[in-house]
């Protein structure tokens, strides 16, 4: 009777275990993260008579919770991507809102230039002048603008590098915590909550960086960053830093447990995409922002030098930029060098920047190599004057380097912020030619003077007049106003140069004949350096001179705009791929509310058989005990 008795007991107690765990199972169905239990059970074996044996009950071995290690973590690594990919998404489209909402530079572009046109129209016009002033202040307004919002954006974005550094750490430290909580339990314990609450927190780790995982055979789990760096081992978690960059402390780095960069190490998450938008989206906006402001300043000023204002004088700065930022190292040594930069060649000016680094009397250019911050190395050339010269850049040092010194060069990132407006008094607009050129009229020869144009601007003498006379041979000679001479060869086709200016002639100049060329006198009325001012609307500036402003501002909306379309597109893609990898691993590990209704009546069932059991040797014991005592 009492094997029946025990086999009945060990199947109530198997029911009322199966019972308890559908129980939770329908009362965790919507429980997020919660992996679905089934309850694992083993035949008693009992002793044999010789001829058969018979089976002595049934145990509960565990309770299992249905855990597929690769679905799991799939599932992790499509939330890094879904987590990325939403980060980048909002911060682009916020850098496409900043374009079209501070003001349309590109209608304030167009603006200017036709200013210069209405100048060109009416020189001596105060009012159309006033105007064209007026468009030059809006301009700066826009750049200032636009500048700004992306600088506010690259603190935002800096800082919240930071704070996920922080959460990452706050839940490494979790997961450390979970691992030693399960160590601690070992094989007496049920440790399926917790198992569920380590994969919740890992998958809230995988959203904020990549990682990698494994599991160890005591239980716990190891996680990894995707710079290979070790976040939990064990009861152990293993914590990151953030801290400024050694050049520019607006700018934040990402260190590992042992003090080592790993920032261009570190993708996916929200960690991964704050760190790459910030790299490879919105600095480079930035410099070619700024890129685009240096070329307008210096292309109108330059513009300006080569005309007379409406005062006679040679014309002055319309704008007004900062120098390039030469950021020093915080690892350089006391009493390091001063390093200051300027642009001399807006042609060749990039959106790079750079890093000038000492490397020691003997070596490189005086010592100092340049590279950009990618570690491209970058030609230096030595100036007689001991300044250094690359990439449309100037450096000078001054004070004495050690080797090892180091400075970063921002040629471009701060010049949008920066652009200003520098003049004031809508006569100072220089709409006409600085210099024109006449012929003598005894020449005998059919030369012709044509337009003069300058090419130093800064040129002591360009504004003193010359006197251009022809001997034999086609020889010249330049006599200036300062009573300087210089002699010359004419060949056709080649223009005439001294002091800062350059003359075409046409035709065939005899001996004898003069040419001179003098300031121009007629600038009241004279357009020619207005239409000049209005036709750099579609002249080269940069890159090489192929590039005008115009279009540069063009190829970086198009950039951007690009950018914004891809984070777009990447987050649909993303969605969808979360959802299959979260669609595979709830079916295999997810609550069927179905089927737990299924197994609520089979368990039932079976706790009822049992206890019947229990019930029929209860009968079958007192029917025994009535029969021995009748007897």
């Amino acid at each position: 009777m009492s094997g029946i008795l025990n086999i009945g007991i060990s199947g109530l107690n198997a029911a009322q275990v199966a019972l308890s765990t559908v129980s939770n199972n329908i009362a965790n169905a919507s429980t997020s993260g919660y992996s679905q239990e089934s309850v694992q059970q083993a035949e008693v074996i009992a002793g044999g008579n010789g001829q058969f044996t018979i089976g002595a009950g049934v145990n509960v071995t565990a309770v299992q919770r249905a855990y597929s290690q690769y679905l799991t973590q799939a599932l992790w690594s499509s939330n890094s991507n879904l987590q990325g990919a939403t980060t980048t998404n909002g911060l682009t489209t916020s850098l496409n809102g900043f374009l079209s909402n501070s003001g349309n530079l590109q209608t304030a572009l167009d603006n200017l230039y036709n200013g210069f046109s209405s100048v060109a129209n009416s020189p001596s016009s105060t009012s159309v002048r006033q105007a064209a002033l007026g468009s030059a202040s809006s301009l700066t307004s826009v750049f200032n603008t636009l500048g700004q919002q992306l600088s506010q954006q690259s603190t935002q974005v800096n800082q919240q590098i930071g704070s996920t550094v922080g959460s990452i750490n706050n839940l490494a430290a979790q997961i450390a915590k979970i691992n030693n909580q399960i160590l601690q339990a070992g094989t007496s314990g049920n440790p399926n909550a917790l198992l569920d609450q380590r994969d919740g927190l890992v998958q809230q780790l995988a959203g904020l960086t990549g990682i990698s995982a494994s599991s160890n055979n005591d239980g716990s789990i190891s996680v990894y960053t995707s710079a290979g760096g070790t976040l939990v081992s064990g009861a152990q978690s293993y914590a990151l830093s953030s801290a400024p960059n050694q050049y520019d402390p607006g700018s934040t780095e990402v260190f590992d447990s042992a003090g080592n960069d790993i920032t261009s190490q570190l993708s996916g998450g929200n960690l991964g995409a704050l760190i790459s938008y910030r790299d490879n989206v919105l600095q480079p906006a930035q410099n070619a922002l700024g890129q685009s402001a240096i070329a307008l300043a210096s292309s109108v000023n330059a513009q300006q030098a080569a005309g007379l204002n409406l005062n006679g004088q040679q014309g002055q700065p319309i704008f007004s930029v900062g120098a390039p930022a030469v950021l020093p190292s915080s690892k350089n040594s006391s009493g390091a060098a001063a390093v200051t930069a300027s642009v001399s060649n807006v042609a060749q000016l990039t959106t790079s920047d750079y890093v000038l680094r000492y490397t020691g009397a003997g070596s490189g250019t005086n010592g100092w190599t340049l590279s950009t911050t990618s570690g491209q190395g970058v030609a230096l050339t030595a100036n007689a004057n001991g300044t250094l010269s690359a990439a449309g850049l100037t450096f000078s040092v001054s004070g004495t380097a050690q080797t090892g010194d180091s400075y970063e060069i921002q040629p471009t990132r701060g010049a949008s912020t920066s652009l200003a407006l520098s003049m004031t008094d809508p006569n100072g607009i220089a709409a006409a030619a600085a210099l024109t050129a006449s012929a003598a009229t005894s020449n005998a020869g059919s030369g012709k003077p044509g337009a003069v144009s300058v090419t130093n601007s800064a040129n002591a003498n360009l504004l003193s007049g010359a006197t251009i006379t022809f001997g034999a041979g086609s020889n010249y000679t330049i006599t200036d106003g300062a009573g300087n001479t210089t002699t010359g060869t004419y060949t056709s086709g080649q223009p005439i140069i001294a002091d800062g200016w350059s003359l075409g002639l046409s035709g065939t100049p005899a001996s004898g004949d003069k040419f001179t060329v003098a300031a121009n006198s007629n600038g009241l009325n004279d357009n020619s350096n207005a239409l000049s001012l209005a036709a750099l609307a579609n002249t080269g500036v940069i890159n090489g001179g192929k590039t005008s402003v115009v279009a540069s501002y063009g190829n970086l909306t198009a950039q951007i705009g690009s950018a914004g379309s891809l984070a777009s597109a990447n987050l649909s893609t993303q969605t969808s791929m979360y959802n299959q990898a979260m669609g595979a691993q709830q079916s295999y590990a997810g609550v069927n509310l179905n089927q737990e209704a299924a197994n609520l009546v089979q368990f039932q069932q079976a706790f009822q058989a049992s206890a019947q059991v229990i019930s029929t040797a209860e009968q079958i014991f007192s029917s025994l005990i009535t029969a021995l005592q009748s007897g």
